[in-house]
């Protein structure tokens, strides 16, 4: 991987002042690669802002001379350390000399630093996603020596006349979220319900709640009453969290979060979320809903999707690859 920045170029880290001029890089490689805008200021705020991210040492951006931004790279290195997330974007303008391959490199040196704060006996990896559509980033990704290890699909429903009634088994009752009361019932429900995905690692579940009420609670689109919660009297069998649009889609809502806990599944729980939420984006006025999915994932949620009416949408396929940095033991959901 080239280490060395090209000439003309200079990089840092980057402030909360580059904001604005990053997420507009970020749409116009958006807008090149898929057509459409897909982020919101707002959004990349709380990512910047997430606890145990820190931007003086978990970013990096490119200038060109005049001080525009060409290229930027961000590292989440979590709790337990052993899932290094990686994350970048290339000005399409300043494509294709080089800038990808350093800041790759950046990103796998930061990476590094998270063997000494991982369990010593635990496998550490440095994971890059990128939308199947764009193979420049995924030959940057072979040449650092990375694998593909995983496929994601997002999934999409025409909301074209009222969905079915959903029909939850008996002694199940559904409500709305509750500000201030539910949510610590809802991250332990999310928790145990997502320890069945393909790359679950187990995090304090203190993190996982400051982590959540971060990026949902202070979004300002977040809507409680988009948040479906399955009772099994005091018990939280399910749960389904919606936002009212989709990155791409202005008019489409999104499901970001369908879970169902062991002792509960097989009873059809999920398949009656899923309408549940569908019968009220209708009457909400929603055209279509949309969501993503691993392509193998081991719950059977692909199923249940397809169940329901939904298909994949045409171009939004996803790629996970990985490198492994350290061996040891695997402890992730696999």
């Amino acid at each position: 991987m080239k280490n060395n920045l090209v000439d003309g170029y200079r990089s840092r880290p980057a402030k909360m002042d580059d904001l604005e001029a990053a997420v507009g890089m970020f749409n116009l490689e958006s807008k090149h690669t898929i057509g459409v805008e897909k982020f919101f200021l707002q959004d990349v705020m709380l990512d910047w802002q997430m606890p145990g991210f820190d931007l003086a040492t978990d970013t990096q951006i490119v200038l060109t001379a005049d001080g525009s931004i060409a290229g930027f790279c961000g590292v989440w290195d979590l709790t337990p350390h052993t899932v290094v997330e990686c994350w970048g974007c290339i000005h399409p303008a300043h494509a294709g000399i080089g800038l990808g391959s350093y800041l790759l490199a950046w990103a796998e040196n930061r990476a590094h630093k998270a063997l000494p704060k991982a369990p010593p006996e635990s496998q550490v990896t440095m994971n890059c996603s990128s939308i199947c559509l764009n193979q420049t980033a995924q030959d940057l990704f072979r040449q650092a020596g990375m694998q593909p290890v995983r496929y994601w699909l997002h999934m999409v429903i025409d909301l074209d006349a009222q969905p079915p009634k959903p029909l939850f088994p008996p002694g199940i009752e559904v409500r709305n979220l509750v500000v201030g009361q539910d949510e610590w019932e809802l991250t332990k429900a999310a928790i145990e319900s997502f320890r069945d995905h393909w790359g679950f690692v187990e995090r304090p579940l203190e993190d996982e709640h400051e982590r959540w009420m971060h990026l949902v609670l202070k979004n300002e689109d977040f809507d409680p009453s988009l948040c479906y919660l399955a009772w099994d009297g005091d018990q939280l069998a399910g749960l389904c969290v919606c936002w009212s649009k989709s990155y791409e889609d202005p008019e489409m809502g999104w499901v970001e979060e369908l879970a169902v806990r062991r002792p509960w599944r097989k009873r059809g729980i999920g398949l009656a979320l899923l309408h549940h939420a569908f019968r009220d984006f209708y009457r909400r006025g929603n055209p279509r809903v949309g969501l993503g999915v691993d392509a193998q994932n081991l719950t059977g949620a692909l199923r249940i999707y397809e169940k329901a009416g939904m298909h994949p949408i045409p171009g939004r396929r996803f790629v996970t690859y990985e490198k492994e940095l350290r061996p040891g033991l695997d402890l992730r959901t696999r």
